[in-house]
């Protein structure tokens, strides 16, 4: 028996876990097709989502359903020569297409659960870019601080040379070493940045641990900048917009059932009657009708009839708010887009040549070593500016990517 029951837990254990296992991703590096992959499979908040439109199915379900018979029996009087004793059968029947109204309003938010599917799916595909975008920012920033170590390593040997052979002050090396140890800091805070990034990451498809080695993409690519008259083509259709006029069709549906339910319905009972005293059966055939008198159902068609313009509105606050929002992300990949324009041709070549002719002075004992600490400085802020602004780039493609539901186009 006990053998029996393990047999059974583990048939019931072993594929949950193998699914868990299947939603972790190898350990290699990761691209960003391969996280929206694990994403959709292993995402908590769309596998809610995915329940709730299956939930909203069952619902679809009940509202088609008949209403069912009731058998009713009564004994009239205990004594067994003069009692009666009653059986029939009662079946209520709808009036005024209330199950047709019913099926229809569960239609409708079987629509409202498969549009705030495709809102949830928009929102998280959109969170896995960003995440993965901060990851190679993260990865770049190291890159770059293991880069300003290096030439903080170099500048303090050289340093350290010229100090040896009497051309530089013993303070110069002092602000080199202080400059190195200030460099190392930095690169730890990068790495630190790197781990809460891929961690991040990771939690979008459920895993605790990131198992990816890297992110496997390329920063320096810019998204599209899309037209205005795009984004105004495709508001009617984004997530946002779909969902609230899934939310009117639901509460206009649920209107019509509210003042449906205002004709009565019909009961009709059929039975026997068994009367001992006669000796005989006697046929029974009923028609039960509801009088609305005191109740006809004004209050719920009220609330139905407000929710509805309630849900109006809303449609309509959400076209205005996404149109601003559009315009908003768009303005910030256009922005960002100028920006590295402007960094990559212009401000970083310029640093790096300044550096450069800083750097080679200094080993020659043209410039003091504040000069070239001066030029580092100015070539690592250009750089990480740039860095900054290709990140603004992509996190603005995703925002918008995610009021569209899909990739931007130019």
């Amino acid at each position: 028996m006990y053998r029996l029951i393990y047999c059974l837990l583990l048939g019931i254990t072993v594929p949950a876990h193998l699914h868990a296992e299947a939603q972790q991703e190898a350990p290699a590096p990761l691209t960003l097709s391969a996280a929206l992959q694990l994403a959709e499979a292993g995402n908590p908040t769309l596998s809610a989502a995915r329940h709730e439109l299956a939930a909203q199915g069952g619902a679809l379900q009940q509202a088609q359903a008949l209403p069912n018979p009731e058998l009713q029996s009564v004994l009239e009087d205990t004594r067994r020569a003069t009692r009666s004793t009653t059986v029939q059968l009662n079946q209520l029947i709808e009036l005024g297409g209330k199950r047709g109204a019913r099926a229809t309003a569960a239609l409708r938010g079987q629509d409202l659960a498969q549009a705030a599917l495709a809102t949830q799916m928009a929102d998280t595909r959109a969170a896995v870019s960003t995440a993965f975008v901060d990851v190679l920012a993260a990865q770049e920033s190291l890159r770059l601080a293991d880069s300003a170590q290096a030439l903080a390593a170099r500048a303090s040997e050289i340093t350290a040379r010229r100090v040896a052979a009497g051309k530089a002050s013993p303070v110069e090396a002092t602000r080199a070493r202080v400059h190195d140890a200030s460099v190392r800091l930095e690169g730890n805070l990068a790495r630190s940045n790197l781990a809460q990034a891929r961690q991040r990451l990771a939690a979008l498809w459920g895993a605790g641990t990131p198992r990816f080695t890297e992110a496997d993409g390329r920063l320096d690519m810019l998204p599209p900048l899309p037209s205005t008259a795009e984004l105004a083509a495709r508001l009617h259709a984004s997530p946002g917009v779909q969902q609230a006029r899934s939310h009117l069709a639901q509460q206009q549906a649920m209107l019509d059932v509210e003042r449906r339910r205002a004709t009565p319905d019909v009961t009709v009972s059929i039975g026997m009657k068994r009367s001992e005293e006669l000796g005989r059966n006697q046929a029974i055939i009923g028609l039960a009708l509801p009088l609305p008198l005191f109740d006809r159902n004004a209050g719920n068609q009220l609330e139905a009839l407000r929710r509805s313009d309630k849900a109006g509105d809303e449609l309509a606050a959400a076209q205005v708010q996404l149109q601003a929002a559009l315009a908003q992300a768009r303005e910030r990949l256009a922005t960002a887009r100028l920006d590295v324009d402007s960094l990559q041709n212009e401000i970083v070549p310029g640093a790096q040549s300044a550096y450069d002719a800083a750097s080679k002075g200094f080993e020659f004992g043209k410039f003091a070593f504040l000069d070239v600490l001066d030029a580092q400085r100015t070539l690592l802020q250009a750089k990480n500016q740039t860095l900054r602004a290709l990140t603004e780039a992509h996190h603005a493609a995703a925002e918008l990517e995610r009021l569209l539901g899909a990739p931007v186009t130019p």
